[in-house]
């Protein structure tokens, strides 16, 4: 096993494939993207009637503030998980898939990036 290998077996990384990846993008389009907009800005179309306004994944604090562990239990278990606005979601259905979890996660990392 190469280091990386057992590194990520360890920290109980998940590895992230393509085919999770395509799979994510299309989960954040359809049910992110709502509240959250496409680009992660949080003025997606169903954004306008709630308070508080979902995050907007650009802020650079926040991406500082919050670890890989939060993002992925929010997008799991919902905002109240994570002492967030219980008007974030849980997707119970992601629970059995978990580089698809990760997957979303780097997305809402790279969005940051921008």
């Amino acid at each position: 096993m190469s280091a990386e290998k057992e590194s990520d077996a360890q920290s109980g990384a998940v590895a992230v494939t393509n085919e999770a990846r395509t799979q994510a993008n299309d989960i954040f389009s359809s049910r992110c993207a709502v509240c959250h907009g496409p680009d992660g800005l949080g003025n997606g179309p169903g954004a306008a009637n709630l308070n508080p306004k979902p995050r907007n994944f650009h802020d650079k604090v926040w991406q500082k503030a919050v670890t890989d562990e939060e993002i992925e239990k929010a997008i799991l278990y919902g905002g109240s998980a994570v002492g967030k606005s219980p008007l974030m979601v849980p997707n119970p259905d992601l629970q059995s898939q978990p580089a698809v979890v990760a997957a979303l996660r780097e997305h809402v990392r790279q969005l940051g990036a921008k």
